[in-house]
Formats: C-alpha cells, sequence, structure tokens
C-alpha cells in the first residue's frame, strides 16, 4: 500500500498558513503540514503564484472530499497524488 499525499492549493500564502493551522483542528492532522510557493507556468510576477498546503496521509485517514469542501472555503481545491 502506498503513502497518499494531499496537495492543497490555495490562492496566496495567507490562505496557506490559515488552512496549515486549522488542519490539526478540524482533522487531527498531527504533523504540520509543509507550505511551498508553486509560481504559475510562464508567469513572471511574484504576484502570480499558487501556494500548495502538502499534508502526508499514511495511514489514508483523510477524506479528500471533506479537505476539498474544507479548501473551498478559502478558494481552493485538493490534488491528491
Amino acid at each position: 500500500m502506498s503513502d497518499v499525499r494531499h496537495v492543497l492549493v490555495l490562492p496566496d500564502r495567507d490562505a496557506a498558513e490559515e488552512v496549515a493551522e486549522a488542519l490539526a483542528h478540524r482533522f487531527g492532522v498531527a504533523e504540520r503540514p509543509q507550505l511551498v510557493r508553486d509560481a504559475l507556468a510562464g508567469e513572471d510576477d511574484a504576484e502570480d503564484a499558487q501556494w500548495l498546503v502538502v499534508v502526508e496521509d499514511p495511514a489514508r485517514h483523510l477524506d479528500a472530499t471533506a479537505l476539498d469542501a474544507f479548501v473551498a472555503e478559502y478558494d481552493g481545491w485538493v490534488e491528491t497524488e
């Protein structure tokens, strides 16, 4: 069985930081998720960047649908690897 990684895509750093903090309370995520800046392809402007919150889920406890609904509150979405 392979590990699952949820990648939460957010529009800006503030939203990504809020989501990362809230994951422990809403979903019981014990480890602090990794925040990654993702510049959009072909964009030179630093303002045109998405932020990713990477959540490891080796035990497959997190519901991707619930995560997606949660992140949608911050104008984001979930990609599951």
